[in-house]
C-alpha cells in the first residue's frame, strides 16, 4: 500500500483533531474530468473556523496489479496538495479530490481519513478507466471516415483512457468536421463507456430540414412599407435548384458558399443573404433562409465598332434575361455596318427545368447579310459580283457586254442576246459590287456537362448537340441575286473582258439560292483556372458537321473542327509589383500559352463555307483571310503573357498557318486567283488595356520576317 512521500505526523492528534474521523467524501463520478458540481460552493464558502485534522500518512487504493499502477498513483499524488503532517480542512479535501477528477483518469475517487497508530491516515481509493481498447461514433454513418477516428486516437488504444485527452482527440475530431465545412456539427461525449474499453461518441452533425426564399427589397426589408411581403419575379425553384443540400442532408459551409456563387452567377440577384433558423423541434435541424435581392434583367444597350468584314457599324439590343421568373433569356439584336447587317432573336434555357445534368437549350433565328472575306484580298484585288455568265466552248476570255469594246461593238441588253448574236464567245454581265451573302435561317442546340447527373459538379467535359437550317443567297450591296463573281484586277486595260478563270461561281452549282441543313456533334473539355485570363489549364474544342442535301442546290459535306489550347504558369518578368517576390499568390497573371487549331472539310464545299487563314483571331501579320482560302487548315500558336500594371498587360507571339495545299480545293480556286499565299506565319507584340467595356487589344506584327507590318485592334485576348 503505497504511501505519499513526506516525514511521519506526531503520534498524538492535534487539539483541533475531532474525536472520530471525518465521513467520507464520495461523489457520483462525472461526466468528464471535473469535480462534482455540487462540490464546488462548499470549498468556496467554506467557515474560516472550520474543523482541521492532521494526516500523519496519506495512501491510495485501488490500483493494485493495474498495468499502470505508478503512473496513476504519480498522477495522484501530484493532484493533492494535502501532505502527511498537514492540518486540512473538509473543504481541503474535497478541493483534492476535485483535483483529482481533473486530471481525467479516473472514473471514481473516494477520501476516507481512518485512525492509525501514528494519527489520522487518509485513504484515497480510485477507479481508473478502463484501457482504451476502441472508439466508436453515434450515428454509425457520421461523415468521418472510419480510418479519421483510428488514425486520431491510434496512440491512445492501450492505454488507460484519460478523460482530458479524450476531449483533446474530439476537438481533433471536430476539427476535422470544421476543415470539410461541416460548421454545424458538434463532437459530444463520452456518451457511454464500456468496462472492455470501449467508448461512444455522440456526434450531432447538423442536418438541413429545408430551403426557403425569401425576396428583400434594396434595403434588405422582407416587407414593404404597408407590412406586405415582398414578391419577387423569380420562380422560387429557379433559387432553390441552385442550392445543393437537399432535406436532410448534413449542411456543409462549402457548399453553400459554393451554391451562393452560383446564385450570384446567374446574373438575377444583386445581393443574397443566407440565414440559417434551427428547428424549434430539434436543435440539430436548420433551414436555410436565403433573402435575395432580385436585379433588373431587363436591358437596351447599343454601341458602335469597327470590323474589317463590316466596317464601322452600329449595333442596338434589347434583352430579358430572367424572362417569366424562370431565367429564361431572350433578347434581339439589330447590327448594321457599311459591309453588311444581323438581325437575330436568341432564346436560351441554361437549365432545362427537371434536368439533372444540367442540360442548356438555345435557339435562334437570324437573317444576315454580310461581305465573306473569301471573295477578298488586300492587295490584289477583290471579287465583285456578276449578274449572268456564259461561257462558249474553247474560250479562254469572256467579254463583258457593258462594254464598248466587246466583239457586238457595244452594250448588250443581256448575256442571252449576246449568246444568240455571238455564240462562239463567252459573255458576263458585269455588276460592280462587293459579293454580299445572305443568310435567313435557324438553329438549335443542346448543350450537356458530363457531370454524372450531378448538376452542382463542375464537369470538364461538356457535349453538344445542334441543328440548323438556313437559306444562302448570293447577291449585291442593293439586294440583287448575283450567283457569280469577277476578279476586278483582271480586266484589260479597256474593261472589256478577263480570262475565263476570272470568273467564279458564288454559291454552290452557280444558283441563285442554297439550302444549308446540317447536324452538328462537339465536345469541350475545360480546366482553365480563369475564364477570361487564364494562367494555367487546358481547353479542347472537336467538332463535327454533317451537311444533308435537300434539294439540286444544296450541297452534302462534313466540317472537321477541332482545337487545342495549354496554358503554363511562368514569372519570368517581375515588372508589376504582383509578380516580385512577398506578393500575394494568383496575382501575377503572366503564362506562355499555346494554341493549334486545325479542321478540314469533306465533300461539296460551298464557296463560302471555305476556311480563311489569317487576321486578328488568326495569323495577325496578315488583314482577315488574306493567308489563305482552303478547304482544310492549321494553325498554331505561341504567346508569352505578362502584367506591366493592374490594368495594362504585355504579350509577345508567334503565329503560323497553312492551308495545307487546298486552296485549289476550293471552288473557284479563289486562293491563288487572289494571290493569297496559302501559308505563312507572323511574329508581334502588344498591349492589352482593361477598361469599363473589356479587354481592348492592340497588337502589331509581321508577315513572315518581311517589313510587312500590321496594326491589329480587338477585344480581349486572341484565345
Amino acid at each position: 500500500m503505497p504511501t505519499k512521500p513526506g516525514a511521519a505526523a506526531p503520534a498524538g492528534p492535534s487539539p483541533a483533531s475531532p474525536a472520530a474521523p471525518a465521513p467520507p467524501a464520495t461523489p457520483a463520478p462525472p461526466a468528464a474530468a471535473q469535480p462534482p458540481a455540487g462540490d464546488a460552493p462548499l470549498v468556496e464558502s467554506a467557515p474560516a473556523n472550520e474543523p482541521k485534522v492532521q494526516l500523519s500518512e496519506v495512501v491510495v487504493e485501488g490500483l493494485a496489479g493495474h498495468p499502470e499502477q505508478q503512473r496513476l498513483e504519480q498522477a495522484v499524488y501530484g493532484a493533492m496538495t494535502v501532505t502527511p503532517g498537514s492540518q486540512v480542512t473538509r473543504s481541503q479535501l474535497r478541493k483534492d479530490l476535485g483535483a483529482i477528477y481533473a486530471t481525467g483518469w479516473f472514473s471514481d475517487a473516494r477520501m476516507v481519513p481512518k485512525d492509525g497508530p501514528l494519527g489520522v491516515r487518509l485513504v484515497v481509493t480510485v477507479l481508473p478507466y478502463p484501457v482504451l481498447s476502441k472508439v466508436t461514433l453515434e450515428p454509425p454513418d457520421a461523415k468521418v471516415p472510419a480510418r479519421v477516428v483510428e488514425e486520431t486516437f491510434a496512440a491512445d488504444y492501450g492505454r488507460t483512457l484519460n478523460l482530458n485527452t479524450l476531449q483533446n482527440r474530439m476537438q481533433d475530431l471536430q476539427r476535422w468536421y470544421a476543415d470539410k465545412g461541416y460548421s454545424l456539427a458538434r463532437v459530444t461525449g463520452p456518451g457511454r463507456i464500456s468496462p472492455d474499453g470501449s467508448v461512444q461518441l455522440m456526434v450531432r452533425q447538423g442536418t438541413v430540414s429545408g430551403v426557403e426564399v425569401q425576396f428583400l427589397d434594396k434595403e434588405g426589408n422582407t416587407t414593404d412599407d404597408k407590412g406586405r411581403p415582398i414578391r419577387g419575379k423569380t420562380k422560387t425553384w429557379v433559387v432553390t435548384r441552385e442550392i445543393s443540400m437537399r432535406p436532410g442532408e448534413i449542411f456543409n459551409r462549402r457548399n453553400l458558399e459554393d451554391d451562393i456563387k452560383r446564385l450570384y452567377g446567374t446574373g438575377l440577384f444583386s445581393d443574397v443573404k443566407v440565414t440559417l433558423r434551427p428547428s424549434p423541434d430539434d436543435p440539430g435541424r436548420v433551414t436555410i433562409v436565403l433573402g435575395v435581392v432580385e436585379q433588373s434583367t431587363g436591358s437596351l444597350s447599343g454601341g458602335l465598332g469597327y470590323s474589317q468584314s463590316q466596317g464601322v457599324f452600329g449595333q442596338i439590343q434589347v434583352q430579358d434575361s430572367n424572362l417569366f421568373g424562370r431565367a429564361w433569356d431572350l433578347s434581339t439584336s439589330f447590327t448594321y455596318g457599311q459591309f453588311g447587317g444581323l438581325f437575330d432573336i436568341t432564346f436560351t434555357d441554361p437549365w432545362i427545368k427537371g434536368d439533372p445534368f444540367r442540360t442548356a437549350f438555345r435557339a435562334k433565328a437570324f437573317i444576315s447579310r454580310d461581305v465573306p472575306q473569301v471573295f477578298q484580298s488586300q492587295n490584289n484585288g477583290n471579287i465583285y459580283t456578276v449578274s449572268d455568265f456564259y461561257q462558249a466552248p474553247g474560250t479562254n476570255i469572256a467579254y463583258n457586254i457593258n462594254s464598248y469594246n466587246n466583239p457586238l461593238n457595244g452594250p448588250i441588253g443581256s448575256v442571252q442576246q449576246a449568246q444568240s448574236e455571238s455564240p462562239n464567245s463567252s459573255w458576263f454581265n458585269y455588276d460592280g459590287n462587293s459579293v454580299v451573302v445572305q443568310r435567313i435561317g435557324g438553329n438549335l442546340q443542346f448543350v450537356r456537362p458530363l457531370n454524372g447527373g450531378n448538376p452542382f459538379v463542375r464537369a470538364p467535359w461538356s457535349l453538344i448537340a445542334g441543328l440548323n437550317a438556313q437559306q444562302v443567297t448570293p447577291m449585291n450591296v442593293g439586294g440583287t441575286t448575283m450567283p457569280y463573281g469577277v476578279l476586278n484586277s483582271a480586266f484589260d486595260p479597256t474593261g472589256s473582258y478577263v480570262p475565263i478563270n476570272a470568273i467564279v461561281c458564288v454559291a454552290y452549282n452557280c444558283a441563285n439560292r442554297n439550302q444549308l441543313v446540317g447536324i452538328r456533334l462537339a465536345t469541350t473539355m475545360n480546366t482553365l483556372d480563369d475564364p477570361r485570363n487564364p494562367t494555367r489549364g487546358d481547353f479542347l474544342s472537336l467538332g463535327t458537321e454533317q451537311f444533308v442535301s435537300v434539294g439540286p442546290d444544296s450541297p452534302t459535306f462534313n466540317r472537321l473542327r477541332g482545337s487545342f489550347t495549354h496554358f503554363i504558369p511562368v514569372n519570368w518578368l517581375k515588372f508589376y509589383k504582383g509578380c516580385r517576390p512577398g506578393a500575394k499568390p494568383g496575382q501575377c497573371k503572366q503564362a506562355l500559352a499555346f494554341q493549334v487549331s486545325a479542321g478540314t472539310v469533306l465533300g461539296d464545299l460551298p464557296p463560302y463555307e471555305a476556311f480563311c487563314v489569317g487576321g486578328g483571331n488568326s495569323v495577325r501579320g496578315y488583314y482577315d483571310c488574306d493567308l489563305g482560302v482552303g478547304k482544310s487548315f492549321g494553325e498554331a500558336t505561341i504567346e508569352y503573357r505578362f502584367p506591366l500594371f493592374s490594368i495594362v498587360s504585355g504579350e509577345l507571339f508567334v503565329d503560323g498557318g497553312t492551308t495545307f495545299g487546298s486552296q485549289s480545293k476550293v471552288p473557284g480556286n479563289l486562293g491563288p486567283l487572289l494571290g493569297k499565299p496559302g501559308e505563312g506565319f507572323s511574329v508581334g507584340t502588344g498591349v492589352i488595356v482593361t477598361t469599363p467595356v473589356g479587354p481592348l487589344r492592340l497588337e502589331v506584327a509581321s508577315q513572315d520576317f518581311t517589313s510587312n507590318w500590321r496594326f491589329n485592334l480587338g477585344v480581349g485576348w486572341k484565345f
